[in-house]
Formats: structure tokens, C-alpha cells, sequence
């Protein structure tokens, strides 16, 4: 990832209160050059509404948001020419072409070229249907017309809310490696949001997580499912029951689950010997063992204490 000392994105003690409820409470974040930031949260937790906020689509009830120094509410033209984005659904005229559909989008804007929008039709794989009316595109095809949308203007930031819905697999993937070749190759800042937590672990450089508005947490997605320490410890054991005590007696700040003869719960690395020992001191037959790092999802629903994601 490359990363800058000037971020591209500032938020500075953003909120927002409708009928005195408070829907963001003081958020700062900073994006920077060449990376893809993860926007995770369980449902009402306030993604969209900052999103929207920083696209000036809402009005910030106090803070700032900066975009490469510009401040969306006083400075909107220029700041907001240095975004791309599909906020929740591609909006397009079905009655068009997509490459149609484009070329007005293109009128928008200075500086876009024929050669620039082939060039965003290639990379996001619709040259052999560009052609064809919107109204015949299925869904995934919306989305990546959205997506060459965003980024006629070739802009510094692109903010995708969804981004891979209703891909099919081969086009989840295509772009993935899309937004992080645009990121680490050509410097744009990426905040994604998504509720596909095993496609976030594989795009996503950083990952931000709000909770009840406020940001409860920012790490790398490595540092935050703890890759190299932390595991996910499955013993298959006979007895199960007794290995349970035993477990729930040395382990007790340890949540321990059990499914018929399999054993689990979440240890260091570094621990695993000692877990493997203490059974076989007690007599505990084991037929295998395994120790994944946690995935992106289990530590998600740690964090927030089980809530689903949007």
C-alpha cells in the first residue's frame, strides 16, 4: 500500500442529529494515497449516513470533511470534483446505451476523452455489451457501468457503497483486484462499503468499524483479526464433556464452544501446546487439531457483540 503523509480525506468530529437523536456522534477518520478502507457496521449504524454527509447528500449537524484540503461545506465544487462514487444503487437512463449513458455523464465534467472512456469501459469489462441499452443489463452490469461512472473523471477518491452486488464470483473478483490495482498503482484513495466480509478481508487495507455512530475501532485488517496471534483452537476430543470442564477451569475469560465431538474457542497461537497438553494430562483423547487465524467476520461479531451488517 502506499501511503502519503497528506491524506486525502480528513473527517474531523463529524455529527449529525435528527429530531434530537443522535445518528453520527463526533467521527474523525483520515483516508490516505493508495489505499482501500473498509466501512463496517452493524444495520443503523450509521455507514450511509456518513457517506452521504461526505458527499454533501446531508448536511452535517457540526464537523468538517476535507477532501485533499477542500472543505465539502464551504468549498462543495472543488472538493467534490475530486470524487467518484455509487451511493447505495447505480442511478442510469435505461432508455440509453451504456456507452451513451457515459458520454452524457462525460459532458459533466472537463477533460474527458473518448480514449478515456474506453478506457474505463475496458477496465471494468463491459466492452462487448457497452453498446447495448441499460435496460437490458442485469444487475451486475449496472454495477460496473456505475462503476466506469465514478471513475470518468479519473478522481482522487471513490467512495462504493456495495459495490459487488449481484456480481456473479468471476465478477466479485474482477473487481477486487480492480480497486486495489487503482489504489496501489495510481494513488486513489478507496472507502468501501460492504456487508461481504470475506470479499473486505481480501480488499480492504484498513478497516474502520461504527457502532451506535460512534468509531469504535481502526486497524489494518491484519492487525485486527490478529493473523499471527490470535487463532481459532478446534480440538476433536473424546470426552468432549469432560474436555469442556477442564477448559472452562483453566480458561475461564474464554468463551468455549462445543459441537458433538469438536471443541472451540478462541486462544494466542503461542497457546495452542499448552491447550493440547492440559488434555493429555487429563486422560482427554485427541484426534486432530486445528488453529485458523480468526477470519474478518468472527472478529467482526466480537467486536460488535454479535449484530448483523448491512
Amino acid at each position: 500500500m502506499m501511503r502519503k503523509n497528506e491524506p486525502i480525506v480528513q473527517i474531523k468530529n463529524l455529527s449529525k442529529k435528527i429530531n434530537n437523536k443522535t445518528i453520527i456522534d463526533d467521527l474523525s477518520f483520515e483516508l490516505f494515497p493508495g489505499e482501500v478502507y473498509g466501512f463496517l457496521g452493524p444495520n443503523g449504524a450509521g455507514k450511509t449516513t456518513t457517506i452521504r454527509m461526505m458527499v454533501g447528500l446531508m448536511e452535517a449537524t457540526k464537523g468538517q470533511v476535507f477532501i485533499k484540503g477542500q472543505s465539502i461545506q464551504k468549498d462543495f465544487k472543488n472538493a467534490i470534483a475530486e470524487v467518484g462514487g455509487i451511493v447505495e444503487n447505480p442511478e442510469m437512463y435505461k432508455f440509453l446505451s451504456g456507452y451513451k449513458n457515459l458520454v452524457h455523464y462525460s459532458r459533466m465534467v472537463k477533460g474527458v476523452s473518448k480514449e478515456r472512456i474506453d478506457q474505463v469501459v475496458q477496465l471494468v469489462g463491459l466492452e462487448n455489451r457497452i453498446h447495448e441499452k441499460v435496460k437490458n443489463y442485469s444487475l451486475g452490469m449496472r454495477q460496473r457501468l456505475g462503476l466506469a461512472q465514478a471513475l470518468l473523471h479519473s478522481p482522487s477518491l471513490l467512495i462504493l457503497d456495495e459495490p459487488t452486488n449481484g456480481l456473479d464470483p468471476s465478477g466479485i473478483h474482477e473487481i477486487r483486484n480492480y480497486l486495489r490495482k487503482i489504489a496501489h498503482e495510481d494513488g486513489v484513495s478507496v472507502l468501501v462499503s460492504s456487508h461481504l466480509l470475506s470479499e473486505m478481508e481480501m480488499m480492504c487495507d484498513r478497516i474502520a468499524i461504527i457502532q451506535n455512530g460512534k468509531l469504535i475501532d481502526v486497524q489494518t485488517v491484519d492487525d485486527f483479526v490478529g493473523r499471527d496471534l490470535q487463532v481459532k483452537g478446534r480440538f476433536t476430543v473424546v470426552p468432549v464433556d469432560k474436555a469442556k470442564t477442564i477448559l472452562e477451569t483453566a480458561y475461564q475469560d474464554k468463551k468455549i464452544e462445543v459441537k458433538e465431538d469438536i471443541i472451540a474457542l478462541d486462544i494466542e497461537k503461542e497457546d495452542v501446546p499448552a491447550v493440547v497438553s492440559l488434555l493429555v494430562k487429563n486422560d482427554i483423547r485427541i484426534y486432530s487439531v486445528q488453529a485458523n487465524a480468526m477470519t474478518l467476520e468472527e472478529k467482526f461479531l466480537e467486536v460488535t457483540g454479535g449484530n448483523q451488517i448491512v
